[in-house]
C-alpha cells in the first residue's frame, strides 16, 4: 500500500476508577452543563445513576438526562434530542451506553456542531466540516461496538428500515471511558454477541480493501483478546479481568474498522438489522464464517495470516500453511458453538427468526451498503442470497 490514512484522536480512561476522572476531563473541555444521554434499561438497573454519581460526587451535575433512546437509533430521536440539548441550555454531551445510544449521541453532536435542526440533512461520507465543538464523553457499557473510538454512526430511517451510515471524524468523542465496571452487569447472551461483533470488525478490518499496517495492528492485537477471553467473561461475568480484556477488544477492533472500513458481513447485516429486525451483533456472529468462506478464493493468505491469533502460534504453526485460512474459520466456528452452548446465542438465521421470503429484499439493501465497496470479493443480489442460505 503506497498511501493510507489514520486517525484516532479519542483520549481513552481505562481502567480501575476511570469513571471518577469524567469531571476532570469535562472541566478541560470547559463544559459545566453535560446532557447525559441513555436508555431506559440502564437507566432502571442503576447503571447510568452509578456514572453520574461519579460526575455528582466530583462537583458536576446533569443539566438534563434523556433515557428515551431506542435499541436501534433514528433519526427522529436524534433531531428530538438535540431540540432538547438547546432547551435545556446545554453545553456538552456524556453518552453512556452500547452502539445505540452512542451512535444517536454522535448523531446529536453533528446535528449540533452543524448549526442544523435535522440529520438527514447533513447525510453522506465525511461531506460536514468540524463546526462548533460540542464537548463529547462517551462510556460505552458493552465491549462490542467500538463506537466510542470510531468516525461513523449508523443511525435507522423508520420511513424506509434503511440503517444509514454517517462517516467523519467529527463524530468521534472528546474522551472515552473504559471502565470494567461498565459491563459486569451485561447478560451472558449480550456478552457473547457482542463479543463475536468486536471479532467481526477486527477480522474484516484485518481483511478488507482498505486495511492497513496501523488498523492491522490494532485488528489482530484484538482478534487475540477476544479469543483469550470471550468465553469467559460469557461464562463468569465478574470476572473483572476478561470483562477489562473484552472492552479493551471492543476499543481496538473500533479504532482498526474505523480506519480501514469493514465489509460485506456489515453489509448483509445492515440489511438484516433494517429489513427482519435482527439485532446488530447477533447478525456479526451468524455471517462471519459463511461470508469468510464466501470471500475465501480472495482472502486466503490474510485469514491464514489470523490463525495465531485465534489459536495461538504453536497451534498454528502445526497447521499445514494451506489448510491455516480453513482453520481461521473454523476456530470461528468453534468459539461460536461453545458461546451457544453457554448462553444459547444464534448461530444460524432460523435460530434468529428469519424468514427465507425476506432474502430478496435484504440482498437489494446489503448489495447497496457502503460496506460492500471494501469487501475483498463482489457481490450480487443472488450471491448475498446463497449467503443468506448458507446462514439459514
Amino acid at each position: 500500500m503506497s498511501y493510507f490514512e489514520f486517525q484516532n484522536a479519542v483520549k481513552l480512561l481505562c481502567g480501575e476508577l476511570a469513571l471518577e476522572r469524567i469531571p476532570n476531563e469535562l472541566q478541560h473541555l470547559n463544559a459545566k452543563r453535560p446532557l447525559v444521554l441513555s436508555d431506559a434499561v440502564l437507566a432502571k438497573i442503576g447503571t447510568m445513576a452509578q456514572v453520574t454519581s461519579a460526575m455528582e460526587a466530583e462537583g458536576v451535575t446533569p443539566a438534563a438526562c434523556f433515557t428515551d433512546i431506542p435499541v436501534d437509533s433514528s433519526l427522529a430521536v436524534v433531531n428530538k434530542i438535540a431540540a432538547f440539548y438547546r432547551e435545556q441550555d446545554c453545553d456538552s454531551i456524556v453518552a453512556i451506553g452500547g452502539g445505540s445510544v452512542i451512535d444517536t449521541a454522535k448523531g446529536v453532536r453533528l446535528v449540533l456542531s452543524q448549526d442544523t435542526d435535522d440529520i438527514f440533512s447533513i447525510s453522506g461520507l465525511e461531506n460536514v466540516t468540524n463546526g462548533r465543538h460540542i464537548p463529547f464523553v462517551v462510556v460505552p457499557t458493552t465491549a462490542g461496538t467500538g463506537s466510542e473510538c470510531t468516525g461513523v454512526a449508523v443511525i435507522k430511517n423508520d420511513e424506509n428500515g434503511v440503517k444509514m451510515e454517517f462517516l467523519s471524524p467529527f463524530v468521534e468523542p472528546d474522551v472515552a471511558v473504559i471502565d470494567p465496571r461498565m459491563t459486569e452487569g451485561l447478560p451472558p447472551k449480550a456478552t457473547a454477541s457482542t463479543g463475536m461483533d468486536a471479532l467481526c470488525h477486527a477480522v474484516e478490518a484485518c481483511t478488507c480493501l482498505q486495511a492497513n499496517p496501523l488498523s492491522t495492528a490494532y485488528g489482530t492485537a484484538a482478534i487475540r483478546l477476544i479469543a483469550q477471553n470471550l468465553e469467559t467473561a460469557t461464562v463468569n461475568g465478574k470476572n473483572r479481568e476478561a470483562r477489562f480484556n473484552m472492552a479493551l477488544a471492543s476499543t481496538m477492533a473500533g479504532i482498526a474498522f474505523s480506519n480501514s472500513m469493514v465489509g460485506a458481513v456489515h453489509a448483509i447485516g445492515h440489511a438484516l438489522g433494517g429489513v427482519c429486525g435482527v439485532p446488530h451483533a447477533v447478525a456479526m456472529t451468524i455471517l462471519l464464517p459463511h461470508v469468510m468462506r464466501y470471500n475465501l478464493s480472495h482472502s486466503a493468505g490474510d485469514y491464514a495470516a489470523l490463525l495465531p491469533w485465534l489459536v495461538g502460534m504453536d497451534a498454528a504453526m502445526a497447521t499445514p500453511a494451506d489448510k491455516r485460512a480453513e482453520a481461521a474459520i473454523e476456530a470461528i466456528e468453534a468459539l461460536g458453538t461453545k458461546l451457544n452452548a453457554a448462553c444459547g446465542l444464534p448461530l444460524t438465521l432460523s435460530a434468529a427468526g428469519v424468514s427465507k421470503d425476506s432474502f430478496a429484499k435484504v440482498a437489494e439493501f446489503a448489495v447497496n451498503d457502503g460496506a460492500l465497496i471494501v469487501n475483498p470479493r463482489a457481490a450480487t443480489v443472488e450471491q448475498v442470497v446463497e449467503i443468506l442460505n448458507a446462514a439459514f
